[in-house]
């Protein structure tokens, strides 16, 4: 199962991995073992940001240093925000809420044909894509 992380899947799995679900850390912990790649969207970088500009999460150290950290997480491929997937998270099937984010996510997931990794319910009850939690 090609994997896409959530960014607070991301996060989690590197700050604070019991917060994953057991499901979640499986699937990761499959797709390492089998060496497949896992996702992370281009959007998720700059919303961890956001999360520490707002105050709702803090980190000990820098936060670039702690990006790079991230980022080389085992089999972890960044994908970029294509034209693409900026295009089809602009139409893609209703319903679905208005977080540009979310849609950034479930796009890149949809374009990579992967499965995501969230809690989020509002991506987990969306029938047009695959999720795990």
């Amino acid at each position: 199962m090609k994997c896409l992380l959530d960014t607070h899947a991301w996060v989690w799995w590197n700050m604070k991995p019991a917060e994953l679900s057991r499901k979640a850390r499986a699937a990761i912990e499959n797709a390492a073992r089998r060496s497949e790649e896992i996702l992370l969207s281009a959007i998720s970088p700059w919303e961890f940001c956001k999360l520490i500009e707002k105050g709702r999460i803090g980190i000990s150290c820098d936060p670039q240093e702690w990006l790079s950290a991230a980022l080389r997480m085992p089999g972890l491929r960044l994908v970029p925000l294509s034209p693409a997937i900026a295009y089809k998270s602009t139409v893609l099937p209703p319903p679905f809420h208005d977080d540009p984010a979310d849609q950034i996510l479930v796009a890149t997931a949809r374009e990579e044909n992967a499965t995501i990794l969230s809690k989020d319910r509002l991506i987990r009850d969306y029938p047009h894509v695959r999720t795990v939690w």
